[in-house]
């Protein structure tokens, strides 16, 4: 039996097509606020991205440059204040809900040694910890508010 050599261009096609909408989706974040639904797109908050520090990454064991916000501005642009709580949901379906975003050593990152991050680089959207204080790098559970791939942010009344 003959294959149809158009047979396997047509089904090629078809599932490059279905991948189409999971790629552009990932390129927004989903602000929830009750009612509110706002999408951001990714790049730009890349452009937002204005401060580039260096820190060791515990998880890639070296040191990297980030390039991000201050979570806390940003929280305090797209909500109007800091939320008590927040949900994060990540591409691959985590989700977690937090409070204590007033501190200022969170970054909310987009750019990892001037590369853009992706879902294959934990991002497209990352939430860091700029200041590690007196933790030790080599114990990961000290970084497990270290959020990444994520997906939408959330405001909450409770966990």
């Amino acid at each position: 039996m003959r294959s149809c050599p158009w047979r396997s261009w047509v089904l090629g096609m078809g599932f490059c097509v279905l991948l189409i909408p999971t790629a552009s989706m990932a390129e927004t974040l989903r602000l929830i606020d009750g009612d509110d639904v706002e999408a951001i797109s990714i790049e730009q908050l890349r452009q937002q991205s204005n401060h580039q520090f260096e820190l060791f990454d515990p998880y890639q064991g070296e040191s990297v440059t980030m390039r991000g916000m201050p979570f806390k501005d940003f929280l305090t642009r797209h909500f109007g204040r800091v939320p008590a709580m927040l949900r994060f949901t990540a591409w691959d379906g985590y989700r977690v809900t937090l409070d204590g975003w007033e501190d200022a050593s969170w970054y909310l990152v987009t750019i990892e040694n001037d590369q853009p991050l992706t879902l294959r680089s934990r991002g497209p959207v990352r939430l860091v910890e700029r200041d590690y204080a007196n933790r030790d790098v080599n114990n990961l559970r000290e970084f497990n508010n270290w959020i990444w791939m994520i997906r939408s942010i959330e405001a909450v009344g409770s966990p």
